[in-house]
């Protein structure tokens, strides 16, 4: 068999969390509250960030662009769960499939490139105060969000294309909620492709420099914030870097998991777990996070919440 297109595979049945039906139910509404939750929240910080002028700055600006990815990152594949929880066939189609699978990594790959520019943007806040406002320019952010789209989008188009290229023979059962390499891979009838190999090296080589990233510009952090001698210079660094911090070790930590440490070893229903953290639940927590402990933002929530509550009115 060669390893055109000869796929007899139209769609795939994505078994998501077998159970029974009240349990399915259950999940269907838990998933279904965070999803909302994911929603108002990212939703609610660009808000924040558009209507509040004392937040028109560098460092909002990048939250409030790191959180647009956010809301579409958690809606390629939420959306499709909520269904298959309370549908009988569980079915998605071979271009469905291959779509959900493009937009997650390629939305993944942009969120870690927003947290390494959000990273250099605290080292030259805080290593840099005086050559801050010159260098950090509202042309300079727009030039970096749009890298971060572009090589985000367009770094998994090739390797993706020709996955979906391979043979498709059946079974079409695909043991997880999502479209995800390991179990299309494992479907294909084709022997072991180079392309996987493409795909997993690709995979860690940008986990691996951005998270290096991200650790050396917050070192240097460290160190300058370790010369400051007065413990509100502390203060107001750590509670600026602290809650991007966070982020990243939730992040990064799962997706290390999954796409850069051997897995093999690890069970289906582990594979479930560790993927519904990066890819629901750490969504969920970025705005309780990033909003915990910034008065300014959280003055603006409340500024944005209340505008809500009079339209409703209205």
């Amino acid at each position: 068999m060669n390893n055109s297109r000869i796929s007899t595979v139209t769609q795939f049945v994505l078994l998501g969390f077998p159970g029974p039906w009240k349990m399915q139910v259950i999940l269907f509404l838990m998933i279904l509250l965070v999803y909302i939750l994911t929603l108002t929240g990212n939703m609610a910080i660009i808000c924040a960030v558009r209507w509040d002028h004392r937040l028109h700055t560098p460092m909002y600006m990048l939250l409030a662009n790191f959180s647009f990815p956010e809301i579409w990152y958690v809606t390629c594949t939420v959306p499709n769960m909520l269904v298959n929880f309370l549908s009988k066939t569980k079915t998605i189609s071979f271009s469905g499939c291959f779509t959900q699978f493009y937009f997650f990594f390629s939305l993944g790959t942009t969120e870690c490139f927003f947290l390494c520019v959000m990273a250099c943007d605290r080292y030259l806040a805080i290593c840099r105060p005086l050559h801050y406002p010159s260098i950090m320019t509202g042309q300079l952010c727009a030039i970096l969000v749009s890298l971060c789209w572009l090589i985000g989008f367009l770094g998994y188009s090739i390797p993706i294309f020709f996955i979906s290229q391979l043979p498709f023979c059946g079974p079409n059962i695909i043991d997880h909620f999502l479209c995800d390499v390991d179990p299309l891979m494992a479907l294909s009838c084709a022997p072991k492709p180079i392309i996987q190999y493409v795909f997993y090296s690709m995979s860690s080589l940008i986990i691996i420099l951005t998270i290096m990233y991200i650790l050396g510009s917050y070192t240097l952090v460290l160190r300058a914030v370790l010369q400051v001698p007065s413990s509100s210079g502390w203060q107001k660094a750590f509670s600026t870097c602290g809650s991007h911090l966070v982020v990243v070790s939730l992040f990064y930590g799962t997706i290390m998991v999954m796409y850069v440490s051997p897995t093999s070893g690890n069970s289906v229903a582990m594979h479930k777990i560790i993927t519904l953290i990066y890819s629901v639940v750490t969504p969920v927590l970025n705005p309780f996070i990033y909003s915990l402990r910034n008065r300014d933002m959280q003055f603006a929530l409340h500024q944005v919440f209340c505008r809500m509550r009079i339209i409703q009115i209205s």
